[in-house]
């Protein structure tokens, strides 16, 4: 009798099981340990289930982390020349850590070690087990880091992923981000002005970049100007562009920001720093939805949503006679402010740890994160100068590091005015100054003139500050 050409779904999925498991390939496994039977006993326990790697010392473990991609590690404690002490193994640890963050290491330690496997931990250890190895404990240990591996890795793609979302690169699962999100998923789809505030370095452009990417007009360009950094002489030709022969150097036809926004998002930065008579203008393209340019006659529709943002209180500089009420009122349909870094709670670690991985990344270092007391130092820091200044200082710390975890001396958050044993009062003085300068030019954005204002200083003596102290 012929037999049925039709399976069972229990066959089929046995079938896709051992399919699967024969397409996957085994995890990587050193094993660091300079006593060969122990050696052969882990081997006879988990060949079958991993890629095994075998090392005696600190210098050829660390020379296969650096060649292989080694997924897990089990590093004996007390290694040669010092199998006695746990000198070499935690050195070891460190080592292979600098060069692998992911790599999970399990460390096997004596029982009067417990006090160094503790340590271990404190240096990146994923776990340890006593000696003699239980080797069904050891699977079991094995089976757990190879799950959180693999989360590691969907969390890392799922970020990724995030990055390329509507909200680009903006990171924030704080109580006061979670209501900024919420605010763009609402207004997004309508062709209603929005005018964004907060202090500078809070991410304003990245959010005017979410109400583009979640509109109708994503397909359509999205141009930003500030208008805080272009010369005022200028700047009417840059939003408005020109004609052919309508000042000296106007030597073609050119396109205006306005214009070239045109079926998308025009993002006005610091619209507060806009001068008045180019309030005067831009106020009429909010009401008639066309433009002139310099030196022409023609008058151009233009359909393009305008986003503005500013750092400046707006109600303020319109009591002073700075600031349109009309121009004011037109923009502020709806307003999103954006919180400053220090009320964000626990997105302050989060963008770090972020920021570490990225920079650490384009810089080709690796790194095991950061040590307890720079976490603190960071969550205790008031950050005047918001995500823009957190991310500076992590570059810094990125090319100042010496060892594979970031340290507060690294991130230098260390009070200006302590810390300054052995200077004379002028040395002491002058890094007060300095620092000072430093954050005051974070906080602002690099404003000069704000800066100097901040600072109660002239433009002229910011300058010359600057000069002297070799800063940005």
């Amino acid at each position: 009798m012929k037999p049925s050409a039709t399976k069972t779904k229990t066959e089929v999925e046995e079938q896709e099981l051992e399919s699967s498991k024969k397409k996957r390939p085994h995890p990587t496994l050193l094993l660091i340990e300079d006593d060969e039977d122990l050696r052969q006993q882990m081997k006879w326990a988990l060949s079958s289930n991993y890629e095994l790697r075998e090392a005696v010392d600190r210098a050829s473990a660390v020379e296969i982390v650096q060649n292989e991609p080694v997924h897990f590690a089990i590093l004996d404690l007390g290694l040669p020349p010092h199998a006695n002490d746990a000198i070499e193994g935690l050195a070891a640890l460190e080592d292979m850590l600098s060069v692998n963050r992911d790599l999970k290491i399990i460390m096997a330690t004596g029982n009067t070690d417990r006090r160094h496997a503790l340590k271990a931990i404190e240096l990146g250890a994923y776990d340890f087990l006593e000696k003699p190895v239980d080797l069904e404990v050891l699977k079991v240990v094995l089976q757990r880091a190879d799950y959180i591996l693999r989360l590691e890795r969907e969390n890392r793609s799922l970020r990724k992923q995030e990055d390329q979302t509507d909200f680009e690169a903006i990171i924030g699962t704080s109580t006061p981000m979670q209501k900024v999100f919420e605010v763009v998923r609402r207004v997004a789809k309508s062709d209603i002005s929005v005018l964004v505030i907060g202090e500078s370095g809070t991410g304003k452009e990245l959010i005017a970049r979410a109400l583009h990417h979640q509109s109708d007009r994503a397909r359509g360009p999205f141009i930003a100007i500030n208008c805080g950094a272009i010369p005022e002489n200028l700047l009417e030709s840059e939003l408005f562009g020109h004609e052919k022969g309508a000042f000296t150097g106007a030597h073609a036809r050119r396109k205006g920001r306005i214009e070239s926004a045109d079926k998308g998002t025009l993002f006005l930065d610091e619209i507060g720093e806009l001068p008045t008579a180019l309030q005067v203008k831009l106020l009429r393209v909010l009401q008639e939805r066309c433009i002139e340019r310099v030196g022409g006659r023609e008058s151009i529709e233009i359909d393009s949503r305008i986003v503005a943002a500013t750092n400046i209180d707006l109600e303020k500089a319109m009591a002073q006679g700075q600031f349109r009420e009309d121009l004011y009122y037109r923009l502020n349909t709806v307003t999103i402010p954006i919180p400053p870094l220090k009320d964000r709670g626990g997105d302050i670690i989060l963008l770090a740890e972020r920021f570490l991985q990225r920079i650490a990344d384009g810089a080709g270092k690796k790194f095991a994160g950061f040590t307890k007391e720079a976490k603190i130092s960071i969550e205790r820091y008031h950050w005047p100068g918001n995500v823009r200044e957190l991310e500076n200082r992590i570059k810094r710390a990125v090319a100042m590091a010496d060892g594979n975890r970031i340290t507060p001396e690294d991130v230098q958050l260390d009070s200006p005015t302590v810390g300054y044993s052995g200077y004379t009062l002028k040395n002491a003085r002058e890094a007060v100054e300095r620092e000072l300068i430093q954050r005051t030019l974070e906080k602002t954005g690099g404003n000069i003139t704000r800066a100097a204002s901040e600072l109660g200083v002239s433009r002229p003596t910011l300058h010359e500050l600057i000069t002297r102290y070799s800063l940005r």
